[in-house]
């Protein structure tokens, strides 16, 4: 299957919300971590509404048959859907953004929760293997560099088998913003601080927002993982910040 056909797919799952107007408008990519669509990610595309960019949330589970019990019990515990398989999604709606009117395709920020941080940062480190492990014969870098202007991570899984740590990414990559929970018992916060130290050290540009009372899905008011806690407080700052990250894109 090749990238625009995989997005038709994805965008039949997933909400896209516009300004008014017609446009076209730049476009954020909301992907959702392991356990699926949860509300608070609206929140945050109305974020992006409020800025002038469009929003999409992406649904990854929906296309692929799986309900929130299966994502719960294989992607949350790495048996299925690994970051660089799902890196598929992110090709694919760069390809669909291609064919829609509202879209500037040549504008998109990505950003990511938990595991779908973990999926933007494999869409980069995968570099040529790409087609083999997204199975899409025509995913490329190329396309990320193209049209990604920059992305956000928010307490991102980076521990093993994600990529960014041990092999960085390939070629040049547009700027990084990123928010680390110190009390994260999830991801934890030195596995993803060191991946962003890795990118920092090969010359990308990379914000860090360190919340040291942060746990992880702080910004989720519907978490059910006894491990987070909500802080409207912190959801507030983080969505400000994210505001300013696509500011600075625009």
């Amino acid at each position: 299957m090749d990238s625009a056909a995989w997005g038709e797919q994805v965008a039949k799952h997933s909400r896209v919300f516009k300004p008014a107007g017609l446009g076209p408008f730049p476009v954020a990519l909301i992907l959702h971590g392991c356990g699926g669509k949860t509300p608070f990610l609206e929140d945050y595309a109305r974020t992006a509404v409020a800025a002038g960019w469009a929003a999409v949330v992406v649904d990854s589970l929906k296309p692929r048959g799986m309900t929130l019990t299966d994502a719960k019990l294989t992607v949350c515990t790495g048996l299925r859907l690994r970051g660089g398989k799902r890196a598929a999604d992110i090709f694919a709606m760069l390809a669909w953004l291609e064919g829609q009117a509202w879209a500037d395709a040549s504008q998109v920020f990505l950003a990511g929760w938990s595991h779908g941080g973990w999926t933007i940062m494999d869409a980069y480190a995968l570099g040529e293997r790409a087609p083999l492990i997204t199975g899409l014969a025509d995913a490329a870098p190329d396309r990320l560099r193209r049209a990604v202007k920059g992305s956000m991570l928010v307490y991102p899984f980076a521990g093993y088998p994600a990529l960014t740590t041990r092999h960085g990414w390939t070629g040049a990559a547009a700027p990084v913003w990123s928010v680390v929970a110190g009390k994260d018992q999830v991801v934890g916060w030195k596995a993803p601080k060191l991946a962003l130290d890795r990118l920092t050290r090969d010359g990308l540009t990379v914000d860090q927002l360190f919340l040291a009372d942060a746990t992880h899905a702080f910004d989720d008011n519907k978490a059910n993982d006894p491990r987070s806690r909500y802080r409207p407080d912190l959801f507030e700052q983080v969505r400000t910040y994210f505001t300013g990250a696509l500011q600075a894109c625009g």
